[in-house]
């Protein structure tokens, strides 16, 4: 953004940044507080696939080499910048369907017998896959309790080997 460092943002009736340059250096301005979490509501969504993998990147690069907790809503991403992910997780009508390693969904759906296609983008395919139509037919509510009752499986394996990492010593 070198290039428009001297340049007014614009205003309501004047666009002097495309929205893409608007949209980085809206980042770029919450970053400059040096906040140690970072919310942020679809910031790749208008960029081009480029840019959007280097947004992704550097949140990457903020949380891993600067300790910056980061959480961001982002939809359909390119499989590169699926894959600058730590976290996630996966809701259908309004449950989680998955919580965990982003690398780790793809083996998880894979054990549930929901395999990403070979050479497919997960994140194209988790949307597919957790994709509800209204009003609901029984085939949605077929697959809500299907992948419901894996995901609940799965926690509830979590917090049992969990629960024996915890120590507390007994009251006095």
């Amino acid at each position: 953004m070198a290039h428009i460092s001297e340049s007014q943002i614009g205003d309501v009736r004047r666009k002097v940044l495309s929205g893409g340059e608007r949209k980085r250096c809206s980042i770029g301005v919450e970053l400059v507080s040096d906040p140690s979490v970072i919310l942020l509501d679809e910031p790749t969504s208008g960029l081009d696939a480029f840019k959007a993998r280097s947004i992704c990147k550097l949140l990457h690069d903020l949380a891993r080499k600067k300790g910056k907790t980061i959480v961001s809503t982002i939809h359909s991403p390119s499989s590169e910048a699926f894959f600058f992910f730590d976290r996630l997780i996966l809701m259908a009508d309004g449950h989680i369907m998955y919580q965990g390693d982003a690398k780790a969904s793809v083996e998880y759906f894979k054990k549930i017998d929901r395999p990403v296609p070979q050479f497919a983008n997960p994140a194209d395919f988790f949307m597919k896959l957790l994709s509800i139509n209204y009003p609901k037919r029984q085939e949605d509510e077929d697959k809500l309790a299907y992948l419901g009752r894996f995901y609940h499986a799965l926690q509830e394996k979590q917090v049992k080997a969990e629960n024996y990492m915890i120590r507390l010593d007994p009251p006095v």
